[in-house]
């Protein structure tokens, strides 16, 4: 089983287990022996997967608006969460290449092996979702084809960045692409670099 292959395992268990509950505030039970790649991978689809359905609650027009705040900064702070956990995973994969010395002229990917994942990720939950839409039977006929087509669209893209995921590291592992790694340096959550914050203290 190679690396996406993998990934895409633990990415559905992750779905599959949330949905036992399918409850926003179940937490995390990982089954991911400590400091194994598939533990970082099920803890990264599971913040996917409840920012998911948090960003589906925060969408109902009835919605309270003090609570619709409330959910707007724990998607924030998921968010970040997300990012963290991203640079996490390519961090692992740096320390796994450490030795291999890129050739002189060794690409640069636009992308790091991390954020190809977490299109993965997102991917995975596309996938079970429109799975869901496209085999629900309180749903028109017109829906559920609709549904598949799109459905049959995203299980190429899982085929084809799986394909580029993998190519990705076997060209890393052959000194054909150097990894490097630029932080997200996210500004809205920092007290220090977002102005309405800092100069909200400043007035204090």
């Amino acid at each position: 089983m190679n690396f996406t292959e993998t990934a895409w395992k633990v990415f559905n268990q992750s779905i599959e287990d949330y949905h036992v509950s399918d409850d926003v505030n179940t937490l995390i039970n990982n089954p991911f022996e400590k400091d194994t790649l598939e533990r970082i991978l099920y803890a990264k689809n599971w913040i996917d997967t409840v920012q998911w359905h948090l960003e589906d609650i925060i969408r109902d027009e009835n919605i309270n608006p003090a609570e619709a705040l409330q959910l707007k900064r724990r998607i924030d702070a998921s968010n970040q969460q997300r990012t963290d956990l991203v640079e996490f995973i390519d961090s692992w994969f740096l320390n796994k290449f450490e030795n291999i010395t890129p050739k002189p002229d060794a690409k640069i990917n636009t992308e790091t092996i991390a954020w190809a994942v977490d299109r993965l990720s997102i991917l995975a939950l596309k996938v079970y979702h429109m799975s869901l839409e496209a085999n629900r039977e309180s749903a028109s006929e017109e829906h559920r084809a609709n549904c598949q087509a799109k459905l049959d669209v995203l299980l190429t893209q899982q085929e084809d960045l799986s394909t580029s995921i993998n190519q990705l590291l076997t060209d890393i592992e052959n000194g054909d692409v150097k990894m490097k790694v630029y932080k997200q340096m996210k500004m809205y959550n920092d007290e220090s670099l977002n102005p309405i914050l800092y100069q909200k203290g400043q007035q204090k």
